[in-house]
C-alpha cells in the first residue's frame, strides 16, 4: 500500500480550496530566491516538472503560481498513524515503510488472487472513507513485486500481478524500478548495456556477481521476480532521519546548510511527535561522484531540542564542505532513542 502524493493530499484533505492547484510541500519560495526543496508535489504541480527534492528555487521558475506550504510533520505523522491502524486491522503481518508505505502479508485471509483484489478494493475505500484520501495498492506474490504493482497505476491503483505473470510484468520496466538500484548502480547498469529488467534477466548472473558482488546476484534473482524477505512488523524505532538527492550537484555550501536545518527541523518534529529522546546525531553526504561520506555524534547528554541536533549536524557537516566538490545528496539522522515515558524532561 503506497498513499497517493501523501503530504499534499493531505493539505488538500485539510483545505479543500486548494484541491484542482498545483501544490508544493517544502519550504516557502521567498519570490523564487528560497533555499529549501520541494518535499512533495501533488499531481498538478508534476505536470509543470516539479519534483520531490527539487530546490524550491527552481520549483518556483517552474510553476510560480503554485500554492508553496511549510511540512508540518505533526500533522502527517498523526494522518499516517491513524492509517497504519487500519491497516493492521486486515494483515496477518504487517510492515510499515515510511511514513506512507506499507506491506501486508495476507496469505491466511484470503483463498486465490480474487479474493486478494476483493481485500485491496476494500483496504481502499475503507481509508478514503475514513481519512478522505487515495491509495494504491499492488498485490503479487512478494514484496518486491507487490511494492513496484503498487507504483504502476498511480494515483488511486490496483494492480495484480499474479505468480506466473511476474516476470512478463517486470520484462519491460526501467531497471531503476528494482527495489536498491539507485543512480549509480543504474548508471553501470546501463553501462553494461542492461536498460530494462529484461535486459537484467537475461544477463550473465556470473558477470554480475563479478561486477557487483554479492549484490549482482540480488539483482539477477530481482530480475526473475525472486524476493524471499518476509513482512516484519519493526517492534521498536531503531532511528529517525530525513535526506535529499538535489536534482542538480551543488558547491553552495549555504545552500547545503540551509537544506539542512530543515531536515533536522523535519527530524526534530518526528522526535517530538513520537515523545522520543536521541542521543546520537549522524549527517550523510554522497558527492557528485557518488562517493558517500556517514558521520556520527553521540552527545554526553539525552535531548529532544531541535538546537542540539541542528548544532551538531553544522559541526558534522563541516568537514564535507570541500571547495571544488559538489554535493548530491544530504541528510540527517537522530539515533540511541528512548521514550520520553522513560526519560525526564531536560531544562
Amino acid at each position: 500500500m503506497d498513499m497517493d502524493h501523501f503530504f499534499s493530499a493531505v493539505e488538500e484533505r485539510e483545505h479543500p480550496e486548494l484541491k484542482g492547484k498545483p501544490v508544493i510541500v517544502g519550504a516557502a519560495p521567498l519570490g523564487g530566491k528560497g533555499r529549501g526543496v520541494a518535499s512533495t508535489s501533488n499531481y498538478e504541480a508534476r505536470k509543470f516538472g516539479v519534483r520531490s527534492g527539487m530546490p524550491i528555487s527552481r520549483a518556483w521558475k517552474l510553476c510560480p503560481q503554485g500554492v508553496y506550504l511549510p511540512v508540518n510533520y505533526e500533522l502527517y505523522a498523526r494522518v499516517s498513524n491513524e492509517i497504519m491502524d487500519i491497516l493492521r486491522k486486515y494483515a496477518d503481518k504487517f510492515e510499515q515503510w515510511g511514513i506512507d508505505e506499507a506491506f501486508l502479508d495476507v496469505s491466511s485471509r484470503v483463498r486465490d488472487y480474487a479474493e486478494a483484489e476483493a481485500l485491496a478494493r476494500e483496504i481502499k475505500k475503507k481509508i478514503y472513507e475514513n481519512e478522505g484520501l487515495t491509495c494504491s495498492i499492488g498485490v503479487s506474490s512478494n514484496k518486491l513485486v507487490a511494492k513496484i504493482a503498487s507504483e504502476a497505476q498511480k494515483p488511486d491503483g490496483l494492480t495484480i500481478v499474479r505468480e506466473e505473470a511476474v516476470e512478463k510484468f517486470l520484462a519491460p520496466l526501467p531497471v531503476r524500478k528494482l527495489l536498491g538500484v539507485g543512480r549509480k548502480t543504474g548508471q553501470i547498469l546501463e553501462e553494461m548495456g542492461i536498460k530494462t529488467i529484461e535486459d537484467l534477466a537475461h544477463f550473465d548472473p556470473a558477470v554480475l556477481a563479478e561486477s557487483f558482488g554479492v549484490m549482482g546476484t540480488q539483482l539477477y534473482l530481482m530480475a526473475h521476480g525472486i524476493d524471499r524477505s518476509e513482512v516484519e512488523e519493526r517492534s521498536e524505532v531503531k532511528s529517525i532521519g530525513r535526506d535529499v538527492t538535489f536534482l542538480e550537484d551543488t558547491d553552495d555550501f549555504g545552500y547545503v546548510l540551509n537544506v539542512l536545518d530543515g531536515l533536522s527541523e523535519e527530524v526534530s518534529r518526528n522526535v517530538l511527535d513520537q515523545r522520543l529522546y536521541f542521543k546520537t546525531v549522524t549527517v550523510r553526504v554522497r558527492y557528485e561522484n557518488f562517493e558517500t561520506h556517514t558521520h556520527g555524534k553521540t552527545l554526553p547528554f539525552m535531548t529532544d531540542r531541535l538546537q542540539d541536533l541542528k548544532k551538531a549536524a553544522g559541526e558534522l557537516m563541516q568537514s564535507y564542505l570541500k571547495p571544488g566538490r559538489k554535493i548530491r545528496l544530504v541528510g540527517v539522522r537522530v539515533s540511541s532513542l528512548v521514550s520520553g515515558f522513560k526519560q525526564k524532561k531536560l531544562l
